[in-house]
């Protein structure tokens, strides 16, 4: 989990940054007319966004718990939901699309599943992710060329996204599947960083180079030895991604609009999370929300893109941190418990004759700590 000044740092970053956007997007628009066209929305459409979302968190437990499940544990798919919501609010706040990954790790760590099988998990998933990714953008680019409004800025953002998007995908193959020629490139890289004394610590990050080719080879073995598991949680990934790129939709049908059909809002959707995705910035706001606007203004029309973009965005992102937020205190919460109980225990078994006083000095550390 974030803790200390990063936690507080990256809340106070994100919150300036839906300020400046808000600021942005807001200059010059008719508060009353965007109110207007706010009352018009049916709820029940709404409704059907936030489960479409829930079904997106619910798609990465699924992988988490069959991941899990191949390497020994029966983890609760309920548990592996908290993990689920603990990175999505963790990644929002941070600036970095797998920001929430360390997080989730830690919550795993702290139900007994070692480390490294928490890193190997995160990491079959990431991969799937992104491959799914390229999936939904490459059939989008074919099928329907012509659907969204992506020249000039727009264009150049979608080429560096998805640029980088394979270069990331390209990179992960080649550590797993290739891991001589991967480590010679990272080697090589590490000693031009240290030449031009880029490098604090050259050791630890030779070292940290090391463990992290290690983990990336532990998934390419975990890969082979269950060739049904990578493309099931392929499949999943995608069905995932579809469940988030089809808000937009949701949002179109509840604003009572006609013309467009679901492939064309949904790869919108999904051309506008590609451009953006890699962007180092929590949760991708200010671009996410200026190239909604951009990228839907014929969908929506002018006058009502802005009014979209706000209920879309505050389905898929605001609304879900908030969500995300309540559930990650209650594992939170849950954790603590746990290790009181686990503490409690030790305590136990070490003074057999004497449980109750064990019990009565763990509860009197415990009460001042949190006093």
């Amino acid at each position: 989990m974030i803790r200390g000044r990063k936690k507080y740092l990256g809340v106070l970053f994100l919150a300036a940054m839906m300020a400046v956007t808000g600021a942005a997007l807001f200059k010059g628009q008719s508060l009353p007319l965007l109110w207007e066209s706010l009352k018009q929305v049916k709820t029940p459409f709404l409704f059907g966004g936030l489960c479409l979302m829930l079904g997106y968190v619910g798609c990465e437990a699924l992988c988490t718990r069959l991941i899990l499940g191949r390497l020994g544990h029966r983890v609760p798919y309920r548990r592996c939901l908290g993990y689920s919501f603990v990175g999505f609010y963790v990644s929002s706040i941070t600036p970095s699309a797998t920001g929430g990954q360390p997080a989730q790790i830690y919550c795993m760590s702290q139900d007994e599943i070692p480390a490294a099988h928490g890193a190997l998990n995160m990491m079959l998933i990431a991969a799937c992710y992104q491959v799914a990714t390229l999936i939904w953008g490459g059939g989008v680019w074919l099928l329907c060329p012509k659907g969204g409004q992506f020249s000039g800025g727009m264009g150049v953002l979608l080429l560096y996204g998805a640029g980088m998007m394979v270069l990331l995908t390209v990179g992960m193959g080649m550590v797993m599947f290739l891991p001589g020629m991967s480590r010679r490139i990272c080697g090589g890289v590490l000693r031009l960083l240290e030449i031009l004394h880029l490098l604090r610590d050259p050791a630890l990050a030779r070292e940290k180079m090391q463990r992290q080719l290690e983990e990336y080879a532990k998934g390419a073995s975990c890969m082979k030895a269950n060739p049904g598991l990578a493309l099931k949680v392929l499949a999943l990934c995608v069905v995932q991604l579809g469940l988030l790129f089809s808000v937009p939709w949701m949002v179109y049908l509840a604003f009572g609009l006609q013309g467009y059909g679901w492939f064309q809002i949904a790869g919108l959707q999904a051309l506008l999370t590609l451009a953006v995705s890699n962007l180092p910035l929590p949760g991708a706001v200010g671009p996410a929300e200026g190239g909604f606007v951009t990228a839907f203004a014929t969908v929506f029309g002018t006058g009502m893109v802005t009014p979209a973009m706000l209920v879309s965005r505050g389905i898929s992102f605001y609304a879900f941190l908030i969500i995300s937020f309540a559930v990650s205190l209650a594992v939170h919460l849950r954790i603590r418990r746990q290790a009181r109980e686990r503490a409690l225990r030790k305590m136990a078994a070490v003074r057999q004759g004497g449980r109750a006083v064990a019990m009565r000095r763990y509860l009197r550390g415990t009460m001042g700590q949190e006093a």
